[in-house]
């Protein structure tokens, strides 16, 4: 436990340490878009920010992920803001940590293993995409000062650390841009343009609304759809890091730590929020490993907003930009585009459609939902088609013995049923399946097809080979050696 203990927390203070303070610095403008974008203060999103980094810190399921507020998140609060205000906002994400703890509890964080590689790749490719795409707004009509900085911000990331890896190169890069923009005066968007910094620590306060069925009906479909979003991504997320670190992480105790979260965040004034691929992806490109890395990013963020706002907001959004550039380009997997020749078809139409749906609807669900469903059809296609029959003719053409192999499902039903010749005129037939597994009611619908047809032609029908939990199934379901049932079917 004690090893363990330090392994998580003080096995890398110093990097985690400093790659926290360049997360704090990186969240703040995110934070306060965030809010933006959800119609709320800015100290709403840079509240949530620090005190959901801060939780998950203790109780999450992945030591160096960086979960805050977000803009998939934001995206999903706008109506709930704007029709009924923010106190029903604190309200949907106190019972998103509510329902987030009982997904927790209910261990669907095993779900994650039903999302294919070709899905996570997506997903990552998309999320490269939306994080290159929010930071257009910054350049898209700017002056030659602003693409002076980034351009130098970026070679600054790039080349500092030939130098030395001694520090991080973003938070050099934000150090470096931000004492050049006051020495020189440059006349250039900072994070102080951004919106009004909070002054003052945030306070434990109950939502002000009342607690009627009437609110719960306002609030549920919202905290639904968070809390399903929220997993999502944070799993995902933690998928993700766990590759870039080659370690792994607890996918269910992440979904008790989001869901602990996003309650203390809704009673200290916060918006709800998840795992954050691209801070997470600054944070272990920084060198931050363990809790300590996300734990200095609430605090550090909270410090540095509410006693050091001023300084905070001379940062030029130029400098964040480079940095937030540096993450898309780290982010995306680019031996994806290599592998579009050498991967199977399906899997490239999997991985594309992901990107497609997400990038398009800037809804990660609907993005991972559409990648599962058609990993899951090629699957079934691709084991729907691995079914043999084989027949032999015995005992002097009086037995045909039919000898069935693979997978029989509803994929594959209808090949299996095909594969019999029911004019065939013959006494007896055997149907060996000792090779095959029947996995649900239509497969066993089609064996009882497939015995009623011969026996309707005058034909002995015996099968034989069922493993146990085929024979289980038959011997629930299937009608062919229940004669009422038969004769209702053969009625029919």
């Amino acid at each position: 436990m004690m090893k363990a203990l330090r392994q998580e927390w003080f096995s890398n203070v110093r990097n985690d340490l400093l790659a926290g303070l360049v997360v704090a610095l990186a969240l703040i403008p995110e934070a306060i878009a965030f809010s933006i974008i959800a119609g709320v203060d800015p100290k709403v999103g840079l509240y949530a920010s620090f005190s959901i980094a801060t939780v998950t810190a203790f109780l999450g399921g992945r030591p160096g992920m960086i979960s805050a507020a977000t803009g998939a998140m934001a995206l999903l609060m706008v109506t709930l803001v704007k029709d009924h205000g923010l106190e029903y906002l604190l309200a949907a994400t106190v019972l998103t940590g509510v329902l987030q703890i009982l997904a927790g509890m209910l261990r669907l964080g095993a779900l994650m293993r039903f999302v294919s590689r070709s899905v996570i790749t997506g997903f990552v490719n998309a999320l490269a995409i939306l994080i290159f795409m929010a930071q257009l707004p910054e350049l898209i009509g700017a002056t030659w000062e602003v693409y002076a900085m980034v351009a130098a911000g970026l070679a600054i990331i790039y080349l500092f650390p030939y130098v030395t890896k001694a520090v991080p190169s973003p938070l050099v890069t934000i150090l470096v841009l931000t004492a050049v923009t006051m020495v020189l005066g440059l006349d250039i968007r900072t994070v102080g343009d951004m919106g009004q910094m909070p002054d003052t620590l945030p306070v434990f306060l109950l939502p002000d609304i009342p607690l009627n069925l009437e609110t719960l009906e306002i609030i549920f479909p919202v905290s639904a759809t968070l809390a399903v979003v929220g997993l999502l991504e944070s799993l995902m997320t933690a998928a993700i890091i766990d590759d870039l670190t080659d370690s792994t992480s607890n996918k269910n105790r992440e979904c008790v730590g989001q869901g602990v979260a996003n309650i203390t965040t809704g009673f200290m004034g916060g918006m709800a929020g998840c795992a954050m691929i691209g801070q997470s992806v600054i944070n272990v490109k920084s060198g931050g490993r363990g809790r300590l890395s996300t734990l200095v990013a609430g605090i550090f963020l909270l410090l540095m907003v509410v006693f050091a706002n001023d300084w905070v907001a001379q940062i030029p959004m130029a400098a964040l930009v480079a940095v937030m550039i540096m993450v898309s380009i780290g982010t995306f997997n680019w031996a994806s585009i290599r592998n579009l020749r050498d991967h199977p078809l399906w899997a490239n139409v999997v991985m594309l459609s992901t990107v497609i749906v997400v990038v398009a609807t800037h809804d990660l669900a609907k993005g991972v939902l559409v990648g599962v469903l058609l990993s899951g059809f090629f699957f079934a296609n691709k084991v729907g088609k691995v079914l043999y029959v084989g027949s032999l003719s015995m005992d002097e053409g009086r037995l045909r013995a039919y000898v069935v192999t693979g997978q029989v499902f509803f994929a594959s039903a209808d090949r299996f049923v095909g594969a019999f010749d029911f004019k065939e005129v013959i006494e007896r037939v055997r149907i060996d399946v000792s090779r095959a597994h029947f996995w649900d009611i239509t497969a066993v619908s089609a064996l009882d097809k497939v015995v009623i047809k011969f026996r309707r032609e005058g034909t002995e029908v015996e099968v034989v080979g069922l493993d146990e939990a085929s024979a289980t199934m038959v011997d629930r379901f299937a009608v062919h050696d229940k004669p009422e049932a038969v004769e209702q079917l053969m009625g029919h």
